[in-house]
């Protein structure tokens, strides 16, 4: 089975499989059609292809990187310009987590109803809005909504964008598509840190709105995930999509085959999955895999180190702290590069426990834990989680998973406070010493 370029009138055979048929999405189809038929050659290579597909959806975690950067250069323009204090603060940097834990619950069932990239387009939404609203805040109640709005959409895409790449990837690829999640979400991180050395906060929320806007648009121009294709039936729109994925002087009879076996052959389109199906071992052992894998993230404490970067490097005494934390994010986005890598040859094991190892024996050396989080526990239990899971209960198992990662990031509104009464308790202990002298 293969699909090519038979010169069909209007090139109505290469359409189809950009656009999601059968959903909104058929709107776009006149306007990507223009760009299809120059575009065949290149898609006949399937790595190709899927590649860029890959980094459409990447856009979405840089998004999520952006976010979780944002509040670290912006620690002391925003307490001064909105009169705020630091546990304000704290609950500021915070509340994204919030946010996303509510997006994470929903997002399985969004991804389920509309598809990955109705999803992503939700998501976009919230993001956009949340940016607009900091940005124009005058006090702490705007601030505050823009930053649960934006949470919200991150919550979305962290779910979407693991499951999207793992779905489109060919086996052999995956473990390297895979990572290129956490890959983007570095990069957000880093250039947040990068623009905030550059502009004020409030244009800085303006910047934010760029990844998801251009995600927006790039998501009219990629096919539907064919798994999901598969499961609500659309037999047709599936093969065209993978077709696409693969090449399309590529035979895709066994994958078509496999994929037709994996989801079933079974004519419902959405069935429902209740709490109570989690209950058999084929699901819940891979569903407790990914959350505490996902939990053990966000429980290394890297959201402290991220979030308020800044603020450590100026109470270590750098009177440039802005530019160390850039230099943070420079590291993070090499380390997890390597990962991108080293995660189809070395395993996702053996780069796990390197990762849990070396973040454990140097927790005291920033910069190390950085590296050691970005070798495993950042990208790979959003790899893992997005494979283990059966199609079937992905939706609800991945949203709980997402969820629980969402919800052990406290650490994230916590650290200002701990930092604060840390530094307290030494000056006390500083001035008990002297007294005793």
């Amino acid at each position: 089975m293969s699909f090519r370029d038979d010169g069909s009138e209007d090139g109505r055979d290469l359409r189809k499989p950009f656009i999601h048929t059968g959903s909104w999405y058929r709107m776009g189809s006149r306007q990507s059609s223009s760009i299809i038929g120059s575009s065949a050659q290149v898609l006949r290579d399937g790595s190709v292809s899927v590649l860029l597909c890959v980094l459409i959806v990447a856009l979405g975690p840089i998004q999520f990187g952006f976010t979780c950067g944002y509040s670290s250069p912006t620690q002391s323009a925003i307490i001064k310009d909105l009169n705020l204090t630091i546990s304000e603060f704290s609950l500021f940097g915070s509340l994204s987590n919030v946010g996303a834990m509510v997006g994470a619950i929903a997002s399985g069932q969004i991804a389920e109803y509309t598809g990955r990239k109705g999803s992503l387009m939700i998501a976009a939404i919230p993001n956009i809005i949340g940016w607009l609203a900091i940005s124009f805040a005058k006090d702490s109640a705007f601030l505050f909504m823009g930053r649960l709005l934006e949470g919200f959409g991150v919550g979305i895409i962290s779910y979407t964008v693991p499951v999207y790449i793992a779905e489109i990837a060919p086996q052999n690829m995956r473990g390297t598509l895979g990572a290129i999640n956490q890959l983007s979400v570095t990069i957000g991180i880093m250039l947040a840190y990068l623009l905030g050395l550059f502009v004020d906060w409030r244009a800085l929320a303006v910047l934010g709105i760029l990844p998801c806007s251009i995600l927006t648009f790039g998501l009219f121009f990629i096919p539907e995930s064919p798994r999901w294709l598969a499961k609500m039936g659309m037999t047709e729109d599936f093969e065209s999509s993978l077709q696409v994925l693969r090449g399309f002087d590529t035979d895709i009879t066994a994958e078509v085959n496999d994929i037709k076996r994996t989801v079933g052959s079974s004519p419902s389109r959405r069935t429902t999955i209740r709490f109570a199906d989690l209950k058999r071992r084929r699901y819940w052992f891979p569903l407790m895999v990914g959350i505490g894998l996902l939990v053990l993230q966000q429980l290394s404490g890297i959201n402290g180190i991220l979030f308020y970067s800044s603020n450590i490097f100026q109470n270590a005494g750098i009177s440039s702290s802005n530019v160390a934390t850039f230099g943070l994010g420079v590291i993070q986005v090499l380390a997890t590069g390597v990962t991108t890598w080293l995660l189809d040859k070395a395993g996702r094991r053996l780069l796990l426990i390197i990762s849990s190892v070396g973040m454990t024996t140097s927790l005291l050396i920033v910069a190390a834990v950085v590296i050691f989080f970005s070798l495993g526990l950042g990208p790979i239990p959003w790899v893992i989680m997005s494979e283990i899971l059966p199609v079937n209960i992905k939706g609800l198992a991945g949203s709980i998973a997402t969820m629980a990662n969402w919800l052990t990031s406290w650490s994230g509104y916590s650290f200002p406070t701990q930092s604060t009464i840390l530094k307290d308790l030494n000056l006390t202990v500083g001035e008990i010493t002297e007294i005793e002298k």
